[in-house]
Order: C-alpha cells, then structure tokens, then sequence
C-alpha cells in the first residue's frame, strides 16, 4: 500500500499545479474583461470619427506600464491604432469570432509571457467592421499567485505524508498481527500435528479459509493413519510367515547334506533375517509416526546409551572395530520413551558398523552443553558428503557407490525418533584424531529436564 501512496504523491503535486495555473487566471482574467468594459466605455464616435477619451478615472482603474498594470489598446475599424500600446499583438478577426465576447489567449511580448484578453465591438450599427480592444498584462503576479497555492497545498504534505505512512504502517501491522501470530502457531506445530487450527484465533475474514484447512487435515489425518495401520497390520502379517521360514530352514540344516544344499539354506536363513530385520523397522516406524502422545518420562540417557553400545561389543569386534563409549558417571536425564530412544541408538550404530571398514573405530558419548544434551555416533568410515546429508534420511536412500548392505530406513527412523522426542539431528565430519581422520558424526540433541 506504500508503493502506490508514493506513485499517488507526484500525480497530486501535478494535479496541484494545474489547479493553482486554473485558480490563478480567474480572478486576473476577470480583471482584464473589466479593463476591455473601461476601454469600450471610452470609445467616442462623432460623425464617423472614432477617437479614444480616457479620462482621469479610467487611466486610475488600467494604470499605467510604469507601474506594471494593465496593457491596452485600441484599433479602429480601417486597422488604425486610436490608443494605447502599438507593440501588443493583434489578434486575427474569424469568421467563428463573436461580436461583444471577451477572449483569452497567452502570448509572448519581448520574450516575456504575457495574458492578453480582446473583443470586437460595434458603436456604431452603420458599420459593419467592428472595434478591437485589447487588454493585457504580465504573467509575473499570475504565476506567483499559482506558486503560492501550490506552495500552501504541498508544503503540508510534506508533513502529511509521513504521518500517513507511519499510520498505513501502524494500521497494516495491527491488522497483520493475528495472521503473524497464527503464522508462529503453524510453524512451531510439529511436523507430525495435524490436529485443526482453532478458528477463534484467526480474524473472521479468514474464517472459510481456517475451515477448509481443518477439513484438509482432517483428511489428510485419515489418510496418514490409514497408511500407517497398513504397514503395520502388513509387517504383522510377515513377521509370522518369515518366522516359519527361518525355523524351517534351520531344522533342514540340521539333516541336510553339506555342499550346495547347506549353502542355499544358509542363503535362506540370512534372508529371512534381513526381511526379519525390515519388517521389525517397518513396524517401528509405524510407531514412531504415530501421532497419539505417548508418556515422556525422565530418563537417563547416559545410562540407556551405554546399555546399548554394550549390545553391540561382540559383532564390533567380530568385525575389526574398535567400539567404545564415553560418558559421565552421573545421570544425564532427558525426557523420553526408552523403547523408542534404545531403537535410535541401535540404528545409529548399526549404520556405522555397516559403513566402517576393519580395523576402525566408532565412538557412542554423551556430552551436556548447558541445557543441551548430544548423544553423538561417530565412526571412521568414508563419512557421508555434504550433498548427501539431507537425503540419508529419506526412507530406504542409500548413499551412491555404498556396497554395504542394508533397507535404507534405519537413520529414517531415527530422525523420527527424534521428531517425537523434538530432538535436533544433524551430520558433522567426524571429530576423531589421527589416524582416523575420516568419517560421519550424527548427532542428536535434546533438551535436559531441569
């Protein structure tokens, strides 16, 4: 609404301008049409003769050019000068020309501008050539005149306008105000919140539109719930059938002769375990996704972090990793679901066992940074490039040339985790000294329990 106010401001001035140019003729063309009424008056015709009588009271109401007042002249009928000022410009006789009417014209004498007024006239109605008087004056006090209103028409503008601004600027922010605050609302939302907005906190403008989102989320709530009951009930459905399998396959094993029987059937079991592995992560992001609040008690990070990083110590070293954990004695408490948390931890180090090469290393720690706790996985793997950082938690992205196996879902369902948890994650090149100079940093913070 600012830009057009100050395209406006130029337009008025210019409007203003013409204005003051119209106001300032009227009152000294008035002036000029009584001068030409003086002048007929003084016209005298005596058999035929015309001449020119000023009296003392006329030349008192023209003034003289000494005294800048009114310029005048008059020619006779046969184009004779009987009075006044010879250098005024004569205007032309017209047919379209009526007698006894006064016209206006601006002209230019001595390269000064002047306003000229005339009329043709008959004393006489014998003749059939009519008189012209003519009038005139400089543009001098005329264009004062019109400085002056301009002047008093802008010269508060300038004091106007400002105010004008500060109250369209007062008066748009107030109106703004309650869309910025639900604009705050909407953004603090967490990602997986799709309960309505309340429409008593929006202006009633935008009450339609409040409504047609509610609807939006609505369904799109319905929908989200719907997807997620499908994995769910669909990863149920396997985890039975695959459980079978393995069970099958392992007895098979038992009686089975060794050479490529016992391969396949090796084969078979290990597959069974990694669609084991995917249907349990598949039902754990259903549950991580699961809007319904779940109970966030205090729990010691610390404590669950080292739990899990023990887990893990044998198939660290089973292959060539150094596995270790650093910590505080004393608890680190956050709030959380442990089960959920205890799965975040387990990703983060499985992902790292995956992608470190023998002989490595991977750190678990725990630091406190005022009211901040990181859990932080480091390893000395090939680390992950800047470009990748946001897509490794895609669900099932791999990092290109990565030959290590695995679903793609396990840092998915940890920045879930995190989500639920209103956790920040992000990747850093790893922190580790020579010589592992290499590697991923993935870590999680969350906000201490006072």
């Amino acid at each position: 609404m600012l830009a057009p106010l100050f395209l406006l401001w130029p337009m008025s001035i210019a409007i203003t301008y013409v204005v003051a140019q119209n106001l300032a003729n009227v009152p000294y063309d008035h002036t000029l049409a009584n001068a030409l009424q003086v002048l007929e008056q003084q016209v005298e015709t005596d058999h035929g003769t015309i001449s020119l009588r000023m009296s003392a009271s006329a030349r008192l109401a023209l003034r003289t050019r000494e005294q800048d007042g009114i310029f005048w002249k008059a020619i006779n009928p046969q184009g004779d000068l009987i009075g006044g000022d010879g250098d005024l410009p004569t205007p032309e006789l017209k047919a379209s020309t009526q007698i006894n009417t006064v016209y206006y014209e601006t002209q230019t004498l001595h390269d000064f501008e002047i306003r000229l007024a005339y009329l043709w006239t008959n004393l006489s109605t014998r003749s059939t050539t009519p008189i012209l008087l003519v009038a005139a004056e400089s543009m001098d006090r005329r264009t004062e005149l019109a400085n002056n209103i301009i002047k008093g028409v802008i010269i508060p503008q300038f004091v106007v306008l400002p105010i004008a601004v500060l109250l369209v600027w007062f008066g748009l922010s107030r109106g703004v105000a309650p869309l910025n605050a639900l604009q705050q609302r909407l953004r603090a939302r967490r990602p997986d919140d799709l309960s309505p907005i309340d429409v008593r906190v929006a202006p009633s403008e935008i009450g339609p539109l409040i409504i047609a989102m509610n609807d939006l989320l609505t369904r799109l709530d319905s929908t989200m719930l719907a997807q997620r009951r499908f994995v769910a009930d669909a990863a149920h459905q396997l985890k039975t059938p695959l459980a079978g399998l393995r069970t099958q396959a392992e007895l098979a094993m038992r009686n089975a002769p060794a050479g490529d029987t016992q391969v396949s059937l090796e084969q078979i079991i290990a597959g069974t375990a990694r669609a084991t592995r995917l249907v349990n992560q598949l039902l754990l992001m259903a549950n991580a996704e699961n809007p319904n609040s779940i109970a966030m008690p205090p729990i010691n990070l610390a404590e669950l972090a080292k739990e899990q990083t023990l887990r893990w110590v044998d198939t660290a070293i089973e292959d060539g990793i150094d596995l270790g954990f650093e910590g505080t004695d004393s608890p680190v408490m956050v709030r959380g679901q442990s089960i959920l948390l205890g799965e975040a931890i387990n990703n983060l180090i499985d992902n790292a066992l995956r992608y470190t090469p023998s002989p490595g290393r991977i750190t678990v720690s725990i630091t406190s940074q005022g009211r901040q706790v990181v859990l932080a996985v480091e390893d000395s793997g090939p680390g992950i490039p800047a470009e990748e950082r946001e897509r490794v938690f895609d669900r099932f992205y791999r990092v290109l040339g990565s030959k290590a196996e695995g679903s793609g879902l396990g840092l998915a369902i940890v920045r879930e985790i995190a989500i639920r948890h209103h956790a920040k994650i992000l990747i850093t090149d790893s922190k580790q000294k020579a010589p592992y100079d290499s590697g991923a940093r993935i870590e999680i913070h969350f906000l201490a329990v006072a």
